[in-house]
C-alpha cells in the first residue's frame, strides 16, 4: 500500500475542503454584500484547481494506493458536496491506520 500517497490525498482532500468553505463562507459573501467580486475570483481559481486535482488524485489512487473503486467514486463525488472531503478523509484514515496495524 502506497501510505506516501494516500497522506498526500488526505491533504489535498483537507485543502479542497477548506477552499470551499472559505469561497462559500468569506468570498462570496465579500462580493455578494460588500460588492468585492475579486474575493470569488482568487478563491474560485484557487478551489477549481484544487477541486480538479483531488478527483484526478482519487482516480489514481484507486489504483496506486489502492482505495478501491466505491472510496475513489466516494472521494470524487464528495468533492463536490461542502465539508464532503473531510467525510470521506474519515475512511482514509481509517484504511492509513488498518494497513500500518497490519
Amino acid at each position: 500500500m502506497d501510505l506516501k500517497f494516500l497522506r498526500w490525498l488526505r491533504v489535498l482532500g483537507a485543502a479542497e475542503g477548506t477552499s470551499t468553505l472559505l469561497l462559500f463562507g468569506v468570498a462570496m459573501p465579500l462580493k455578494y454584500v460588500w460588492g468585492m467580486p475579486l474575493a470569488v475570483t482568487i478563491a474560485g481559481s484557487i478551489h477549481g484547481l484544487l477541486f480538479v486535482s483531488l478527483a484526478v488524485a482519487c482516480s489514481i489512487a484507486m489504483e496506486r494506493v489502492p482505495i478501491g473503486t466505491k472510496l475513489g467514486v466516494a472521494g470524487i463525488l464528495g468533492a463536490v458536496v461542502p465539508f464532503g472531503p473531510f467525510v470521506v478523509d474519515r475512511w482514509l484514515k481509517r484504511l492509513a491506520e488498518g494497513a500500518r496495524e497490519g
